[in-house]
């Protein structure tokens, strides 16, 4: 279900992110230890981003990573920091580890999406991370979501 969170302008549905360009963050592990997924797992992230973003005019991004004990608060926070950008933004967080996906849209990109839309897309990725697949579940939640918002409108 999702909750309005007004101090943020935003709001967010239960079930790494963007700056300075980059797409995805992954939140790494110790340093030299190897993670879980291959440049071509990268890819087929950044190209499923690319793609919503560019159809929707909606600015994509996804967090991979620990959420932290209170993750609303956490999504909360890696949403605001998108700064001005933050109403025109979705991001997909997904703690692995917690078991847990987060979509946090801003109050622009609210107007497209909405709850039922965002649950399930999160109902969807649930199901392929069950099957063990991360990146698909992450990529076709992308999909169902950039499908559910629509083109972008003409200016």
């Amino acid at each position: 279900m999702a909750t309005e969170v007004a101090e943020r302008d935003s709001h967010m549905a239960s079930g790494d992110i963007e700056r300075a360009g980059q797409k995805v963050h992954v939140q790494q592990g110790p340093t030299g230890v190897k993670g879980p997924f291959s440049n071509s797992d990268l890819d087929r992230l950044s190209e499923a981003l690319t793609m919503s973003s560019w159809e929707t005019g909606i600015k994509f991004s996804a967090y991979i990573g620990d959420l932290g004990e209170d993750r609303r608060d956490s999504v909360s926070q890696l949403h605001g920091s998108f700064g001005a950008d933050a109403p025109e933004t979705c991001l997909v967080a997904v703690s692995p580890n917690q078991r847990a996906v987060e979509i946090a849209v801003g109050a622009d990109v609210a107007k497209r999406l909405s709850d039922r839309s965002c649950n399930l897309a999160i109902l969807a990725m649930t199901t392929a991370f069950t099957g063990g697949d991360l990146v698909g579940g992450i990529v076709g939640g992308l999909r169902m979501l950039s499908d559910q918002a629509g083109q972008q409108a003409a200016e």
